[in-house]
């Protein structure tokens, strides 16, 4: 059972990001501002939904949350900066773009490099155990994903339809087999 809250009375906003282990794309982070009193049953850890239940938990997140945005860092700055550092950046991207500037963060992981000056915590699994986390996670996810599936339409070759840029085999023997794309991370252990 997710709980509503890390901070009581406070505008709270949970934030997680997708794509992070991949080899192609982008880097995704969402933020969202739940109110108090959302319930879902549905709602989890977007690795615990499948993609049906993913795509169906967006629209209700989006037109439920007190304010939501995705932020986005990719492949050449990944490169620039390292993951890591995009994740982080991302997910800053994701809370300076939010139409309600929150009081308080909840970042899912164990370390957060904070630039908004809005005081945090992070939380190690906390896409399973907090509803704004897991709503930011189903959010990165799917954008994630229909981002990735309109690039696999450009180089069909990599399956990221399927693989979503991350390291499978088929992908891997891809890039032995035709090199790589603008958009895989060059700083990546490719092969």
């Amino acid at each position: 059972m997710l709980l509503p809250y890390y901070k009581e009375g406070v505008i709270e906003c949970g934030c997680d990001e997708a794509g992070r282990g991949c080899l192609a794309g982008s880097v995704y982070a969402a933020a969202v501002i739940l109110p108090p009193d959302f319930s879902n049953d549905l709602l989890n850890d977007s690795k615990q939904l499948t993609e049906k239940q993913r795509y169906e938990l967006r629209p209700i997140i989006e037109s439920s949350a007190i304010a939501w945005a995705v932020g986005v860092v990719t492949a050449e700055e990944i490169d620039r900066i390292n993951i890591l550092k995009a994740s982080f950046l991302a997910m800053t991207r994701a809370i300076n773009a939010l139409s309600v500037k929150p009081e308080y963060l909840i970042i899912d992981g164990n370390r957060f490099y904070n630039t908004t000056g809005i005081p945090y915590n992070t939380i190690v699994k906390g896409d399973g155990k907090y509803m704004s986390i897991a709503a930011a996670s189903v959010l990165a996810k799917t954008y994630r994903d229909d981002y990735m599936n309109s690039i696999a339409a450009e180089y069909p070759v990599y399956g990221w339809d399927i693989n979503k840029g991350y390291p499978t085999k088929k992908h891997r023997a891809a890039i032995a087999e035709h090199g790589i794309s603008p958009y895989h991370r060059k700083t990546f252990r490719l092969l």
